[in-house]
């Protein structure tokens, strides 16, 4: 793919560090709340139970929003929604007070923190994991690397009536990486438990830019940094997306070694 810098230029700096967390792939042009709206249909209709290991800062009340709005419209069935952790309910009352931080109206903030049972003691979370679906269970953590999450995988994924969602980036080595991978079976507290329930990737909802983004915005600089330094990703696509930066816009680019140390050069009266 081509990368064109039509973008308005309007920034300049002499060194960059650039996460590249998406650096050697495009994400699928899908919409999120149809993504959704199909994984949610699918496993109701087989009694089942949809659990989205979530991130409890923004992706938690995004995955809300959208129930919200599949709700209104009619493209969900009103089942019962849990968000079973205690920083994302705490998060999503924040939303609420903080109306001018976020682009969401008022009443928009106002449908998310009612758009889900907030589960917070560990009695109430227990209760969760003994119910039968269809439901929705949002709970920590989006790698389903520990926390509460971890307790309804052990009770919902031998079954194959349910649906396992993952909204975010898997990083490897965790839990959520073996689940994305389509792995027979994942090891929770000391135990191997049967992953029998479907699991989709719902990559339409990552907050990470692919290459095709990264790359439109660095076009919008005055200019070209003195070095780019590409972090934040595994080193195929931390590779993928330095090979890129220089054959597309021929900046010096580095991924830097673990350990590595830089001396940059100060510029009397830079910012």
């Amino acid at each position: 793919m081509t990368q064109s810098c039509g973008a308005q230029r309007r920034w300049h700096t002499d060194y960059l560090i650039v996460e590249s967390t998406y650096g050697d792939r495009l994400h699928t042009p899908a919409d999120p709340a149809s993504e959704l709206e199909a994984v949610f249909a699918d496993t109701f209709k087989k009694g089942g139970v949809v659990v989205i290991p979530c991130f409890a800062v923004g992706r938690a009340q995004a995955i809300l929003h959208y129930i919200v709005l599949l709700k209104e419209t009619g493209r969900m069935a009103q089942v019962p929604v849990f968000l079973d952790s205690p920083m994302a309910a705490s998060v999503t009352e924040i939303y609420g007070q903080h109306g001018r931080e976020h682009r969401m109206t008022m009443s928009q903030s106002n449908a998310i923190g009612h758009a889900a049972t907030m589960v917070r003691t560990v009695d109430e979370s227990k209760a969760v994991t003994r119910r039968n679906g269809p439901m929705v269970v949002i709970a920590g953590s989006g790698m389903a690397t520990g926390e509460r999450v971890l307790h309804h995988l052990k009770a919902f994924a031998p079954d194959r009536r349910n649906t396992i969602a993952l909204v975010g980036y898997q990083a490897a080595g965790t839990r959520g990486a073996a689940l994305a991978a389509h792995e027979p079976a994942i090891k929770i507290h000391g135990e191997y438990v049967p992953v029998h329930a479907q699991v989709i990737s719902i990559d339409s909802l990552s907050a990470h830019a692919d290459y095709s983004d990264i790359l439109a915005w660095l076009c919008s600089m005055i200019g070209a940094p003195k070095h780019t330094f590409v972090t934040h990703g595994e080193p195929a696509a931390a590779d993928a997306l330095r090979r890129r930066i220089e054959e597309t816009l021929h900046w010096p680019c580095e991924v830097p070694t673990y350990l590595q140390s830089v001396e940059l050069e100060v510029v009397e009266g830079s910012p």
